[in-house]
């Protein structure tokens, strides 16, 4: 991890710069992909599917058979697990539900505010390296939670898991047990570029989603925003998993290096980065990582997620929170002596861990709050995902008679004033008499 000791301040944009990537070449090879499915449905998808899945599936819908018996060959420990995860989770993201509070701005003017759960979402789970079926924890809950009455969930096979019928005819178990806890019926062994387009047009197998939700690699990240570019809705713009920990004297080197290798092993783009006002800790931390680094079985992705990696030593406590505020991390570690204090200065962030002992692995798994998170810069701007991006939120109005009279004179106004008559006429019509 390369170090860079009290930089300038006008040297933090192209300090803090995240991985690049050819996005030219990249959008030409995801758009080729999307045309495809989007004029041959089903048959663009399994073509694809072998090509880069290297599965032949002439069936791509997971049956419940093949649910039943990842159920029965999961252990019960892990299952434990999942399930405790899951309640957390469905407990602090019930917490985010509202009543509806009706509110009378005038005499006979009341107006308020109703979640609707979007009717139809999909959901992308990455398989590949790693199964991430804590993923469909975090979607799947909140969407059920909103009340979205079609769910649909998307994973690449993966040949790690297959029983029966082939070399990587099935998913991971724990994907399977995962959706089925959350009540997730429709599944399809479906990865990549392909997948997103399945459920951005629909297929003869697929129905379209309004909304599609889930990380993935740069490939499925390109996927997604560009068909948000013709109006199918994503969770949010995202690209590499990263972490940031913000460290002082008081910090643990070896709990700051496992905090940065837990992070680099998502994959080779990831990016780890500490920030701290002692150099003597980055050196403890750079010892660390070399130790820790050797018992990890994704060494060689480790490494290379670090060479994209940086520990900055600044002056001051102060000049650390507006380089963080600026960096805007999707994971936050404080690792300081006042963590809370800090932690209400930081305004760019998709989500905290505070003290020595919140590891952002927690978060990923089984805290409560959700994993899925603003990545590249935009939690300047976005949120993680919650129960509200699982609903839209419909305004209502109901004016009584004395309700109108009261405020049309108003209205009336200025609609006149804007030149809008039709507006205008819509109220006096209904004051007559």
């Amino acid at each position: 991890m390369k170090t860079f000791l009290y930089p300038s301040k006008k040297d933090w944009k192209l300090l803090l710069q995240r991985p690049i990537f050819d996005t030219v070449s990249l959008q030409e090879k995801v758009s080729t992909v999307l045309n495809d499915v989007k004029q041959h449905g089903d048959a663009a998808i399994k073509k694809y599917t072998a090509q880069f899945d290297v599965v032949e599936l002439d069936n791509f819908v997971v049956s419940q058979d093949e649910i039943e018996e990842a159920v029965a060959s999961l252990p019960n420990e892990l299952k434990q697990a999942i399930q405790i995860a899951a309640n957390n989770i469905h407990l602090f993201h019930q917490n985010q539900v509202v009543e509806i509070d009706a509110v009378e701005t005038m005499p006979g003017v009341k107006c308020w505010r109703k979640s609707v759960g979007i009717e139809k979402v999909g959901l992308y789970i990455p398989g590949g390296t790693a199964p991430l079926f804590s993923t469909i924890l975090m979607l799947g809950i909140p969407a059920k939670i909103a009340g979205c009455k079609e769910v649909i969930l998307c994973s690449p096979p993966s040949p790690l898991t297959s029983s029966k019928g082939g070399v990587g005819a099935q998913l991971h178990p724990a994907i399977l047990y995962a959706a089925n806890l959350v009540g997730i019926t429709k599944i399809y062994k479906i990865g990549g570029v392909q997948a997103i387009a399945a459920m951005a047009y629909g297929t003869e197998t697929i129905n379209q989603c309004y909304k599609i939700f889930g990380p993935g690699n740069q490939y499925v990240t390109c996927a997604k925003q560009l068909v948000q570019q013709e109006g199918i809705a994503i969770d949010m713009p995202a690209g590499p998993s990263e972490v940031c920990v913000l460290a002082d004297e008081t910090a643990n080197a070896s709990f700051v290096a496992a905090d940065l290798l837990s992070q680099a092993e998502h994959g080779r783009d990831s990016q780890v980065l500490l920030v701290t006002t002692n150099q003597d800790l980055v050196i403890r931390v750079n010892k660390e990582l070399e130790k820790q680094v050797q018992q990890l079985t994704r060494k060689e992705i480790v490494l290379q997620a670090l060479q994209n990696s940086k520990a900055i030593v600044v002056d001051t406590i102060d000049e650390a929170i507006d380089l963080v505020n600026e960096y805007a991390a999707e994971h936050l570690i404080i690792s300081c002596e006042n963590d809370e204090n800090i932690a209400e200065k930081i305004i760019n962030a998709g989500s905290i861990f505070l003290g020595n002992y919140s590891p952002e692995s927690v978060g990923d798994y089984a805290s409560g709050t959700n994993h899925t998170l603003p990545t590249n810069g935009f939690a300047k701007a976005y949120s993680g995902v919650s129960v509200d991006s699982f609903v839209k939120k419909i305004t209502y109005q109901k004016l009584s008679k004395e309700g109108l009279n009261a405020i049309g004179k108003t209205v009336e106004l200025m609609a006149e004033a804007e030149g809008l008559d039709a507006h205008k006429n819509a109220v006096s019509i209904r004051l007559v008499g």
